[in-house]
């Protein structure tokens, strides 16, 4: 009868707005984010196929060129499983916790989160990118 809906997946970009790549992922993530959330209006063909049954789940896009708090940077760490991919130098999570301290700078961005789905993509690699936000789940 009467059914919860789900809230949207939460996608956070830590972005860079001075570095291309990071230009390059908040570009394709605002485009992938518009598209999931298109509805049909009446003037469109018949075939609503492509709005009733999305190829992507809608998100909540979430940009910041703050760095990750502690918490959220061993997250990502976690999701990441690789240290030095995050930051830089970083052979551990211990050490990476370390040189963020000292150095929030050595956080490599541009870094796309699904907090929701424990996943994270560093870098600029769109299929990387594509491949996590189409694991998100459909409402």
């Amino acid at each position: 009868m009467f059914g919860f809906r789900k809230t949207k997946d939460i996608i956070t970009l830590f972005h860079k707005s001075n570095t291309p790549a990071s230009t390059k992922v908040l570009t394709l993530l605002k485009q992938v984010s518009a598209n999931a959330s298109e509805a049909a209006t009446e003037d469109q063909a018949s075939d609503h196929s492509a709005q009733t049954d999305p190829k992507r789940a809608e998100f909540d896009l979430d940009v910041t060129e703050k760095p990750p708090t502690p918490d959220q940077l061993r997250t990502i760490l976690d999701y990441v499983g690789n240290p030095s991919a995050v930051i830089s130098g970083a052979s551990t999570v211990d050490e990476a916790m370390k040189k963020f301290k000292q150095d929030a700078e050595s956080f490599k961005r541009p870094v796309v989160v699904d907090w929701n789905n424990g996943k994270a993509a560093v870098g600029d690699n769109k299929s990387e990118i594509l491949k996590m936000l189409d694991a998100l789940p459909k409402k």
